[in-house]
């Protein structure tokens, strides 16, 4: 089945705004997640779907890739599903959107949970004449994806320096504040979450520890297609 365009998905217009991708994704992320849905495989996969299109489009760079290549320029990167990273509980929802975490403390938000992702599927779309359709082809495509910089492994720190651990939060990638009888979790400004600092970014990826290349690939198109 054929990747829905993200803009449809979230139901906003292509120029919509930062905001407005974010509310989109609220509403739905708040209807269809598991939590309130349990055993609705509809609700679940409506929700999976929603967070990969807000995980594009809520990154301006993937945003620009995708308004150029569509889901072609953004399959390196697999969308977040139901149990991956910042798409756990109902509470994590809650903290990326409104700004707070574990608000009960050492629930799931404040230890989320990680696991493997299937990658997105690759489209491409290529237009071909009526006589190569019946004669058939090989076709050269040139596929953008993101690689690992070989300068830094990866890393995202210039040679011969390393992340440090982000002293403001001790590498936890979060700050918990005690209010009353809450604890109350919040993305650590300073890390912005990952729980390093890098203080020295490589020269090539500016830091990111990946750089946009085009893979090159010979698709064959049978006779009658």
């Amino acid at each position: 089945m054929d990747k829905r365009d993200y803009y449809e998905v979230l139901g906003v217009s292509r120029t919509a705004k930062d905001q407005e991708i974010k509310s989109a994704y609220r509403r739905l992320a708040m209807s269809y997640h598991p939590d309130k849905n349990p055993n609705d495989a509809s609700a679940e996969e409506k929700f999976k779907e929603a967070a990969e299109a807000y995980s594009v489009l809520a990154d301006q760079e993937q945003r620009q890739r995708y308004d150029r290549f569509g889901h072609a320029g953004v399959s390196s990167g697999a969308g977040p599903s139901w149990g991956a990273p910042g798409f756990g509980g109902i509470e994590d929802i809650l903290g990326d959107l409104f700004g707070f975490g574990d608000v009960f403390g050492g629930g799931r938000g404040g230890t989320r949970r990680s696991s493997a992702q299937r990658g997105a599927d690759l489209r491409y779309d290529l237009e071909i004449t009526l006589e190569e359709a019946a004669d058939g082809m090989t076709a050269q495509l040139r596929i953008p994806r993101l690689e690992s910089c070989e300068t830094c492994k990866g890393s995202g720190a210039a040679a011969g320096t390393e992340p440090e651990t982000c002293s403001t939060c001790g590498g936890a990638g979060q700050m918990r504040y005690q209010q009353g009888f809450f604890s109350v979790a919040r993305t650590c400004h300073a890390c912005r979450g990952v729980g390093r600092i890098i203080n020295s970014p490589c020269a090539d990826c500016k830091g990111s520890g990946r750089l946009e290349r085009e893979k090159q690939m010979e698709v064959k198109i049978p006779a009658g297609v």
